[in-house]
């Protein structure tokens, strides 16, 4: 596809609105200028101008620098979309509704545990299921299903899963008030019922870190985090629950598109207006999707601070959450549009919130900083935290990248290299590896994604987030 970029800033690039008839708003992608090309080795591009087809998007479709294709909409897509006349598209969230990273922070340093890091993946690896079809340790019934989409991580808490203040350092609390269990199909609820505490597959994971660089004392400070400090970071998400509700309501929309007047490029957009009652229905679904999956990885903090106390003890200390952030997810906000305030709905697919201090969202722990922001590397490689700028606000709906990005398929990843031989090479760079699926590992290899390096230094050039400390990992468990 051939198009002409214009540049706005060192790395934001503009597809003018006039490129293709259908686009209702430009295009923006965050790159530098080296990285530019990678939006056009798959479908990044094509599918990102075809976001701006969509009824009542505002300002413009953009794309974060870790994109690559997706269903519908691009992986590191955002897009906002007017309450009054807009659209929610479930392919503008993604199957994987309300996956997300959560950060546990330590009181041990490196050196404290250097010697046990192995026991520890071990003990991780035992107590967190994971792989395909694993199931976890709490089976539920209907009435309470109901009660974990309803409430999310407020059900968690009732059910004492959580330690003190757990839920003021996740985002919206990790409940949704907009959910609504009706809204999810029996299919779907069966498919999540025994799935609370599970990993799952994929790109999914826990890893433990050391806290390798600091860049701003003082935000690192208000967050908890010091040099050579051990970390948790989990990442999963709504597990088979959320991918039915996505694949019940993508398959509802196309079919119901054509009926309110919608015509589309990409059948894979299929959406309907917002305020229409299939669009309340998709919305509280996919609210009840989002708070199971923060109940998900709350339980698997549960089973995480059981295997921390059993190898360390219980004079280890406390594992207390530094933050825990959505990236497949849709939210109405308030954000000034020309001027204007206005509440809208933005769509974040494989994009994070990226809220600046002083804004009332943030946690007031944080409120003087701005809000955390977990950016994984591929997996052998450097992680961040990152604080949300003011930049945002103007720049991106108050969002940002969410990883490094794919730069290969999985099956290319297979065909290229061995988990066995990847294995090896990570145990040699000290990296302790525990896993069910060599071929899993495979798929998964720093050779399959982009440089995290690279993709941070683009969103702090652009101002919508800054660096605040580099995380090494020490320790990774995957299905």
């Amino acid at each position: 596809m051939e198009v002409t970029f214009n540049q706005i800033s060192p790395v934001i690039w503009e597809v003018a609105k006039g490129t293709k008839d259908f686009m209702n708003v430009p295009a923006r992608i965050f790159a530098s200028e080296d990285m530019l090309s990678l939006v056009m080795r798959d479908r990044t591009l094509v599918q990102l101008i075809n976001v701006t087809s969509l009824p009542g998007i505002i300002s413009y479709a953009m794309v974060m620098p870790d994109a690559h294709e997706g269903y519908g909409f691009p992986i590191g897509a955002v897009a906002a979309t007017d309450m009054s006349d807009g659209v929610i598209s479930p392919g503008g969230i993604g199957y994987d509704i309300n996956c997300g990273i959560r950060l546990l922070k330590s009181n041990l340093s490196y050196d404290d545990i250097k010697d046990r890091i192995d026991e520890l993946a071990k003990e991780i690896y035992k107590y967190v299921p994971s792989g395909v079809g694993k199931c976890g340790r709490v089976q539920l019934s209907n009435v309470e299903m109901d009660k974990v989409l309803n409430k999310g991580c407020n059900w968690a808490d009732s059910e004492r899963y959580t330690e003190e203040n757990d839920l003021r350092y996740i985002e919206s609390g990790g409940s949704l008030d907009s959910a609504d269990a009706s809204a999810v199909s029996r299919n779907a609820v069966d498919r999540g019922r025994d799935q609370l505490g599970t990993m799952g597959a994929g790109n999914h994971f826990v890893e433990v870190n050391r806290v390798q660089k600091i860049f701003d004392e003082e935000a690192a400070r208000a967050y908890g985090l010091k040099e050579n400090q051990v970390v948790i970071q989990i990442h999963t998400g709504s597990r088979g629950l959320g991918h039915q509700v996505a694949t019940d309501y993508i398959k509802q929309m196309i079919s119901l598109a054509p009926q309110y007047g919608i015509t589309l490029p990409d059948r894979e957009l299929s959406c309907v207006p917002i305020s229409s009652p299939e669009g309340q229905s998709y919305f509280a679904a996919m609210s009840a999707a989002a708070n199971f999956a923060w109940t998900n990885r709350q339980l698997i903090t549960w089973e995480i601070r059981e295997a921390w106390r059993n190898v360390f003890g219980k004079s280890s200390g406390k594992l207390s959450l530094l933050y825990d952030v959505a990236h497949n997810i849709a939210k109405i906000e308030e954000h000034t549009v020309m001027g204007e305030k206005r509440k809208v709905l933005v769509h974040r697919k494989g994009a994070t919130r990226a809220f600046p201090a002083g804004h009332p969202e943030v946690t007031p722990e944080y409120r003087n900083i701005g809000q955390p922001v977990l950016i994984p590397g591929s997996m052998g490689t450097s992680s961040y935290v990152l604080a949300g700028l003011k930049g945002s606000m103007v720049h991106s709906f108050g969002s940002t990248c969410h990883g490094a990005g794919r730069l290969m398929s999985r099956t290319a990843a297979r065909k290229q290299i061995r988990g066995d031989e990847l294995k090896n090479e990570l145990n040699e760079k000290g990296i302790n590896i525990q896993t069910g699926s060599l071929k899993g590992l495979a798929e998964e290899a720093p050779a399959a994604y982009k440089n995290v390096e690279s993709v941070v230094d683009v969103v702090e050039k652009a101002g919508i987030a800054k660096k605040i400390v580099k995380l090494k990992p020490i320790a990774v468990i995957k299905g």
